[in-house]
């Protein structure tokens, strides 16, 4: 069956220098399966499946696969799913922001011209990373104990673990290891960046290791907003704040943050670049 299908570049003002989802806007009636064989086929980071609502708050319903595993929530993949529906001629009930739903519930997203910004969910893990697991972790960046300034668990649906190093160099200059044993590990590194030459506060790097292979997120919504929070929470930054991130896959990604009434926004730029139908 023919479904319309688009290709989003989110959290970038520079055409394919952000991070690319597929979209497909008519999700009814498809399988997981099937939903899993595109994701994985696509090699893209993330996928997203547009379906109807089914509760009069919401506008959209949307189910988000990374390969074959699905997320209860991601940030690029909620923006980037916004932006098709609306560009495909979706019309909110608030002109200002939709309400949407996914795994992990009812999400907000504010309208602001180019700008779309969600309201980052309520962790499901936060806390110290045990003495085990966290030297798996450097062991994987190849980096001493020295160089790290804190470590916390910022897992927003993904599963990140975030990594707090000294700066920006430290951050671009982690060449990861594959671990030995067989396992999944999403690790968020970051590192503040020099303030007299760089408008963003930190660079971010967001790493995926999955049975022998790495993969490198371009720019990532869900790892900045926990992130961000932690690190306002703990005193390392204070919001507004804009982040940079995908320096070493060759992108320029922006991801801006805001506190409003206690409630942390995540946003950036995105923009439709391919257009058409898929056979699903």
């Amino acid at each position: 069956m023919q479904r319309r299908f688009y290709q989003v570049d989110v959290f970038s003002s520079t055409a394919y220098k952000g991070n690319p989802l597929g979209v497909v806007l008519d999700g009814e009636e498809l399988e997981t399966p099937a939903m899993q064989d595109y994701s994985l086929w696509s090699n893209l980071s993330e996928v997203t499946y547009v379906l109807p609502a089914t509760d009069p708050k919401v506008d959209f319903r949307f189910r988000i696969f990374a390969r074959q595993h699905e997320y209860r929530f991601a940030g690029h993949p909620a923006l980037g799913t916004a932006r098709a529906w609306l560009e495909a001629g979706g019309v909110p009930r608030d002109p200002r922001q939709l309400i949407v739903e996914c795994g992990a519930g009812l999400v907000p997203i504010n309208i602001d011209q180019d700008v779309l910004s969600f309201a980052s969910p309520a962790p499901l893990r936060t806390g110290p990373i045990d003495a085990e697991e966290l030297a798996e972790i450097l062991e994987i960046l190849d980096i001493e104990p020295s160089v790290m300034i804190d470590a916390q668990w910022v897992d927003n649906g993904p599963g990140w673990a975030a990594i707090l190093l000294e700066n920006s160099e430290r951050v671009l200059d982690i060449v990861p290891r594959i671990p030995q044993r067989t396992g999944r590990w999403k690790i968020g590194v970051i590192g503040a960046l020099p303030q007299e030459r760089w408008p963003e506060k930190f660079e971010v790097r967001a790493l995926t290791i999955e049975d022998g292979a790495l993969r490198e997120d371009p720019v990532t919504g869900s790892l900045n907003g926990a992130a961000a929070q932690w690190l306002i929470d703990a005193g390392y930054a204070t919001a507004p704040l804009t982040n940079h991130q995908g320096t070493i896959v060759g992108r320029d990604g922006q991801v801006h943050m805001n506190l409003v009434d206690d409630q942390l926004w995540v946003g950036g730029n995105s923009a439709i670049l391919i257009k058409g139908t898929i056979e699903l």
